[in-house]
């Protein structure tokens, strides 16, 4: 009786385990074949800006190339062999600071011999004198003899033939003190040429020593210590004067007839000038006008302008790229967006715009200048529309976003 109720209550456990299998491969069947819950994606979230209208500088700028105030090529004016250069390249040098010396024997040499050479003239000079003196002499005595055989003469109280003797006595005399001061004369000459050799030779002597005629900045050297180098050689270096330094940029010929108008007036404000280097920084220091060339080029139809900027420590150097930018008038009510929110598109421009309904269109726009980090808008937009600018990709025209205001990171 008891074995039976065991048998009996096992028939119910496993009848129960098996009814409850059943039931979980039911449940896990009927899940598997249950759709997901689907939820609508969430618009994506833009950030928008008002279209702005403002009075605006319209900027100007134009591609220059910097270099010296003064630009002076150092060349050698002997010829001769470099025995010495004296300065650090790229460094600050003064004026008549020694910048190589030549080989300066052979400039001696010639030196001292134009001095024996004038000594010689000096010495010739001295004799010339002492026989114009001799001669002066013997001519007085003979014109005395002359004069006292005249009278003697024309009462025969001497004979005719020695008034005849005094007489060209007196003629040889005199011709000899003319030959005396033509030696002089020509002794002087000489002096006068040997003088000159002299100060020749010695300004020879002083170019080799080669100075700088400015003070500047020093570029590399061009010949070396043992080089041979003279009057058709290039330039040994440069050396420039930095500080003011010139940018020259070429504006076209409308450009400059506007700018005239504008800034010829003394009453008016003077034009001030940005350099742009290029890292693309702005240099700190403003520079001015300086000068327009006497001609607009026929070819370009440009005119080339110089600026000066202050360099006080030098950075700026000659050949460096500068562009000048420069404000070259006013917009009135100018209508601005961020430049970040512009697409290009092969030439065309295009801006994304929202609608009141957070709807997007895709709007063409004409373009102007750009004033930092906005653009001025010729067309397509008007004050109170909202522009995208962040989160532009993978919009479609007719989509919905969630708008959030823009902001710049450029105060």
């Amino acid at each position: 009786m008891k074995f039976n109720s065991i048998l009996q209550l096992k028939h119910v456990i496993w009848g129960s385990a098996g009814l409850v299998v059943v039931i979980l491969f039911l449940l896990f069947v009927t899940h598997l074949g249950a759709k997901p819950t689907t939820h609508a994606p969430q618009p994506p979230v833009v950030e928008v800006a008002p279209v702005e209208q403002r009075n605006v500088p319209i900027y100007g700028e134009w591609i220059g190339t910097l270099t010296g105030q003064v630009n002076a090529d150092v060349k050698a004016q002997v010829t001769g062999y470099l025995l010495t250069r004296s300065y650090k390249e790229g460094s600050f040098v003064r004026k008549g600071q020694i910048l190589f010396e030549i080989d300066p024997r052979p400039f001696q040499a010639a030196l001292d011999q134009a001095r024996g050479q004038l000594a010689q003239a000096q010495a010739q000079l001295a004799q010339d004198e002492a026989q114009l003196s001799t001669a002066e002499a013997n001519q007085l005595k003979s014109q005395l003899n002359v004069e006292k055989y005249e009278p003697l003469a024309k009462v025969d109280a001497v004979s005719k033939q020695d008034f005849d003797n005094a007489t060209q006595t007196d003629l040889a005399n005199k011709a000899q003190v003319k030959g005396a001061e033509a030696g002089i004369a020509s002794a002087k000459a000489q002096i006068k040429a040997s003088e000159a050799a002299v100060e020749t030779a010695a300004i020879n002597l002083s170019f080799t020593r080669v100075i700088s005629p400015i003070d500047g900045i020093a570029g590399i050297a061009q010949a070396q210590v043992g080089d041979l180098v003279s009057t058709g050689s290039g330039p040994l270096t440069t050396v420039s004067t930095l500080d003011p330094i010139r940018d020259y940029f070429a504006v076209s010929e409308q450009e400059y007839l506007a700018l005239q108008k504008r800034f010829s007036n003394p009453d008016k404000d003077h034009w001030k000038l940005q350099l742009i280097l290029a890292d693309g920084t702005t240099y700190p220091q403003e520079g001015e006008f300086y000068f327009a060339d006497r001609q607009v080029n026929p070819n370009t139809g440009a005119i080339e302008l110089a600026a000066l900027f202050p360099n006080p420590g030098n950075l700026l150097r000659p050949g460096q790229y500068g562009k000048v930018r420069a404000m070259i008038r006013e917009q009135q009510n100018a209508t601005l967006i961020p430049q970040a929110a512009v697409n290009e598109q092969q030439g065309s421009y295009l801006v994304a715009v929202v609608d009141k309904d957070n709807r997007v269109s895709m709007r063409p726009v004409q373009v102007g200048q750009r004033t930092d980090t906005m653009w001025v808008i010729d067309g397509g937009l008007k004050p109170g529309d909202r522009v995208i600018v962040e989160g532009q990709q993978n919009l479609r025209p007719g989509m919905t976003v969630q708008t959030k205001p823009f902001k710049s990171d450029v105060e």
